[in-house]
């Protein structure tokens, strides 16, 4: 039986199955009203760990799940990532994991979310023109000031994985996983092996899921929406893979998050498993 609940760096439990805030819209008006609507019934329908950024609309996305959701049910785990910043000249994002620049953006998440502590802080890339051990050390500093629960990294190799690690302790990665793109199974298992919580971002490849005929005739046969079978997959797959799948439609969160009580049978995985990765 797949179990529904993590411990995230061993301490902090959360439902596996998440809700990533990225594409809510965030502008005045009947769309930012919609995305509020969303962002709370998410929390309605029990999910405790939301995915946001820095990146996302420059705080905007923070500053939306605070007025959606502050004060905060206890329990409820909204985890943010820092180190992409705009250049002061040309206003394009590039990667920044500086230290200044990472306080500054931690003590800002903190404002924008209205809370003391972070309880998880992801590094959103790691900069290679600043010293890994500057980027992950900031980190580590900031958690031992409490500003800071765990530590986690994104978009990261095996390698980088080992190599931080060596530094500080790392709850969770963030890397871009599907059904359908499985480049970083490596990153996944040393994650498995650690117990390290894996955030798969785009779990569902953003519609392809449904175009795929394998998936599609597994999906007419359980019944289910073709999104369903993908992020039930998933919460098989590993014991330690959390999906955060994002909307802007309540009728898909609630499609998606009834995906935990969609049973695959082993010859419906195996069916999966053997899929080929798109060309």
């Amino acid at each position: 039986m797949t179990s529904n609940a993590f411990r995230i760096g061993g301490d902090l439990s959360v439902r596996r199955l998440g809700f990533g805030a990225m594409h809510l819209p965030t502008e005045p008006g009947p769309t930012r009203e919609s995305s509020l609507a969303v962002a709370r019934r998410a929390v309605e329908l029990g999910v405790t760990l939301i995915d946001t950024a820095y990146l996302y609309g420059g705080g905007a996305n923070e500053e939306l799940l605070a007025e959606a959701l502050h004060p905060y049910p206890e329990g409820l785990v909204i985890t943010t990532k820092v180190g992409v910043a705009r250049s002061g000249t040309s206003g394009e994002w590039r990667l920044d994991g500086r230290p200044n620049v990472l306080r500054d953006q931690v003590e800002e998440a903190l404002r924008r979310l209205r809370v003391e502590r972070i309880e998880l802080l992801q590094l959103h890339r790691i900069d290679p023109e600043t010293p890994l051990a500057d980027q992950v050390g900031t980190l580590r500093e900031l958690r031992t000031e409490g500003k800071i629960g765990r530590i986690g990294l994104s978009e990261v190799t095996v390698a980088q994985l080992e190599q931080a690690r060596g530094i500080v302790d790392i709850a969770s990665v963030q890397n871009r996983y599907s059904l359908l793109d499985r480049e970083h199974e490596p990153v996944l298992a040393a994650c498995e092996a650690a117990g390290i919580a894996f955030l798969p971002w785009r779990p569902v490849a953003w519609g392809k899921s449904g175009a795929t005929a394998g998936i599609a005739a597994v999906a007419a046969e359980l019944d289910a929406p073709p999104t369903q079978v993908v992020l039930a997959w998933l919460l098989g797959h590993s014991p330690v893979v959390l999906p955060i799948p994002g909307t802007t439609r309540i009728d898909h969160l609630e499609e998606n998050l009834a995906a935990e009580r969609l049973q695959l049978s082993p010859a419906h995985r195996d069916r999966l498993d053997r899929l080929p990765a798109p060309a």
